[in-house]
């Protein structure tokens, strides 16, 4: 028999436990960093991912189904990031969440019509994104507003799971979402002007 992969007070798996979550973490993997990417950034993923595989080891009697391995990997990866970030003490940069509401992407982008003469304006402007530019935007947004969007938009989850997995009312989750997409939609259009994507009207006619 084994402990894998550390030892710290685990349960002792069986032979054929260790080879089934070996191969389990094998195929997640990819989409475990991708999740840890999305809520912590790259500088953390690795790690998160980690925790979460020496959590799934110690807890690997509690999946009932091994079909359903890949979720369950990913609800023990969310719970570590929450963990983790009850714990912190201050935030990355935040978009700001004051008038929200009133912000509308679409409109910004008609209105500063940010690539002249261009037919697809709105794909124009998503394909300005890198994957490294989105996950960068994620982490602009307040915990509470990025993990249901992550969970939700990323991951498939649906909104009662994600209720269930945040231990939230399923009116708080659909608020969340709501605003955060608000959110994400403001924090694109921020991030797309420092970085040059878009070529606002007004600077346009300054020139």
């Amino acid at each position: 028999m084994d402990r894998w992969p550390g030892d710290r007070g685990s349960r002792v798996l069986t032979a054929s436990d260790t080879a089934a979550l070996q191969q389990l973490a094998r195929d997640e993997l990819p989409g475990l960093y991708g999740l840890a990417r999305h809520l912590a950034g790259p500088n953390e993923a690795e790690d998160l991912v980690q925790e979460a595989l020496l959590r799934a080891c110690e807890s690997f009697g509690s999946l009932r189904e091994h079909r359903a391995g890949a979720r369950w990997l990913r609800v023990i990866l969310t719970n570590v990031w929450r963990d983790r970030v009850r714990k912190e003490t201050r935030t990355a940069r935040e978009v700001p969440v004051d008038d929200v509401e009133a912000f509308s992407l679409y409109r910004v982008l008609v209105d500063e019509d940010p690539y002249p003469y261009s037919d697809t304006l709105h794909l124009d402007f998503l394909g300005a994104f890198t994957d490294g530019d989105v996950d960068t935007v994620l982490l602009r947004l307040p915990p509470r507003y990025r993990a249901p969007l992550v969970l939700r938009y990323v991951e498939g989850f649906a909104t009662r799971q994600i209720a269930q997995l945040l231990e939230l009312p399923l009116g708080t989750v659909l608020s969340q979402l709501h605003r955060g997409r608000k959110l994400f939609e403001r924090a694109m259009w921020d991030y797309a002007d420092e970085c040059g994507f878009v070529a606002r009207r007004d600077a346009a006619r300054s020139v």
